[in-house]
């Protein structure tokens, strides 16, 4: 093999060698192309429609018009409620307002669970406390006074109200309550240009009345709905007891937990009732709500801002309140309410009043059913002696009744706080609510006798707190003067002052049977 043979063959070598090179990188590069071109006509297939001449179909595009209020009569109502309409927030936990049953117990746990609104099989705790709340509530005087429902606020240690574009929180004053009605009076100080709302007549509501229910249902505030009024003179029975002194427009407005304490308007945006309860199976909305009658709540108001509660009077008798007319005419007369028992020592007996006696008229108003008797008896001040006429043995005659005050005359019906505004001129302050107790319940709860009065309420921070009492002891004696009723309590509440030595004695239930303690401090100056 000669130099130039050796020579050609490297060349033929290398030339083989760029070939083998050249063919990868040339099917690198025609790859690259290929995509390059085959991406360029897709993206030009995309971006094409827009470019169209002609649109894919026959639409009409749309358009938003200028914006102009559209004038219906709600939404001037709505706009001339929402000023007087405010959200009430309870903020801090509070003791639990208690309320309670008219049933048999097994054993004091029993008494105690229902009268504190425990469930069933719990254990009695230490006083029990409520967490966060929430309702709603009318303006009805400028000066900073509300109307709202007495369960949204009952118990509260702290109530703190929002109005409408406002969101700072103003503390709220409770001036009264009245169990029976539910109702609640609250007075805000330091809000300037509040807006009242107009009070109508419920009276002159007709069933298929529009109605229109503002509040803060779920605390979604300023909330609008709109109904009809579906009946008049509604009673919703309570579980605890009657309530003779409710009489509830029934509506199918939308009414929702928070709504309670708001507004029921009618289509001239007249207040025509307090949104106080609903009937559902779910917990909210099924079409039937009740809102207080507006007549009612005026003249629950107008008491409460001037005595600091509610009195109605009494004659302490009892009646069935669905009594058949044939009960009336089995006895011989043609009307009345029929007598089922007379409360001993009330003033229907003192009067010679007896069971069985049929009430036809009292103080010259005709008396045809029992809710009549308990409107004109209620209305009749206090202290007045009215002519009654019953039917007894086949012929009339007319008893002097002395008109009592149902809250003395039935205590066990109602919690009094001990510190309320009957007794402003008490010069110190133990900070409870009580409730006397009657034969019944002392049964129920095992009790000896029913001397003492139940602890339904003790203030946070006031001397009663202080000095270790609770919720559901039993106030014996004071000083050891014995406790036999709320009377008496104030009595010798009003003897003490300032710095004087005061020893409490109580039962409490411990275990499964009643313990006596006795608790004492010094009275703070």
């Amino acid at each position: 093999m000669t130099i130039g043979s050796v020579q050609l063959d490297m060349r033929k070598s290398l030339a083989r060698i760029r070939r083998v090179r050249i063919v990868p990188a040339a099917l690198v590069f025609s790859t690259l192309m290929a995509g390059v071109i085959i991406g360029t006509l897709i993206s030009r297939s995309v971006d094409a429609a827009p470019e169209a001449e002609e649109p894919v179909s026959d639409a009409t595009p749309l358009s938003v018009p200028p914006a102009e209020p559209v004038e219906n009569q709600f939404a001037d109502l709505a706009r001339q409620a929402r000023p007087s309409v405010v959200s009430i927030f309870i903020p801090a936990a509070r003791s639990q307002d208690p309320d309670p049953g008219e049933r048999d117990f097994q054993s004091p746990e029993d008494f105690f669970r229902r009268f504190f609104g425990m469930p069933p099989g719990s254990a009695p705790p230490s006083p029990p406390r409520r967490g966060p709340g929430q309702g709603s509530g009318v303006i009805v005087d400028p000066k900073g006074y509300i109307i709202t429902n007495n369960h949204v606020v009952a118990g509260a240690e702290r109530i703190q109200v929002t109005f409408v574009d406002d969101e700072e929180e103003y503390d709220a004053k409770l001036i009264g309550a009245d169990s029976e009605t539910d109702l609640a009076v609250l007075h805000v100080e330091g809000k300037e240009g509040l807006k009242a709302a107009r009070i109508g007549n419920s009276d002159a509501t007709n069933v298929g009345d529009w109605a229109i229910a503002v509040g803060s249902p779920f605390g979604y505030r300023e909330t609008v709905t709109v109904g009809i009024i579906s009946a008049k003179s509604r009673e919703v029975d309570s579980r605890a007891r009657s309530r003779p002194f409710q009489k509830f427009l029934q509506t199918d407005a939308a009414i929702n937990p928070g709504n309670s304490g708001g507004p029921l308007l009618n289509i001239r945006g007249e207040l025509i009732g307090i949104n106080t309860a609903i009937i559902s199976r779910t917990g909210g909305y099924d079409g039937i709500g009740f809102a207080l009658a507006s007549n009612i709540a005026v003249e629950t108001y107008n008491q409460i801002i001037l005595h600091g509660r509610v009195s109605r009077g009494s004659i302490g008798v009892q009646f069935s309140s669905r009594q058949s007319p044939s009960l009336s005419r089995s006895y011989g007369a043609q009307g009345g309410v029929f007598v089922t028992k007379v409360v001993d020592g009330g003033p229907a007996e003192k009067a010679g009043m007896r069971e069985e006696d049929i009430i036809t008229n009292v103080n010259g108003i005709e008396i045809t059913t029992g809710e009549k008797l308990i409107q004109v008896v209620a209305g009749i001040r206090v202290g007045t002696t009215v002519p009654i006429e019953v039917f007894r043995d086949g012929s009339s005659l007319t008893l002097d009744v002395k008109i009592a005050d149902r809250q003395k005359l039935y205590p066990e019906q109602a919690s009094v706080r001990i510190d309320g505004p009957d007794s402003d001129h008490v010069a110190v302050r133990f900070g409870i609510t009580v409730q006397e107790i009657s034969a019944d319940q002392a049964s129920q709860m095992r009790l000896d006798d029913a001397s003492g009065v139940l602890i339904t309420r003790v203030e946070t921070g006031s001397f009663a707190d202080e000095v270790g009492l609770q919720a559901r002891d039993i106030l014996v004696a004071v000083n050891r003067i014995a406790v036999r009723s709320i009377s008496s309590l104030r009595e010798i509440q009003a003897d003490l002052k300032p710095g004087s030595d005061v020893a409490f004695k109580i039962l409490r239930f411990q275990g499964s049977s009643w313990a006596t303690l006795y608790l004492a401090d010094v009275l703070p100056n």
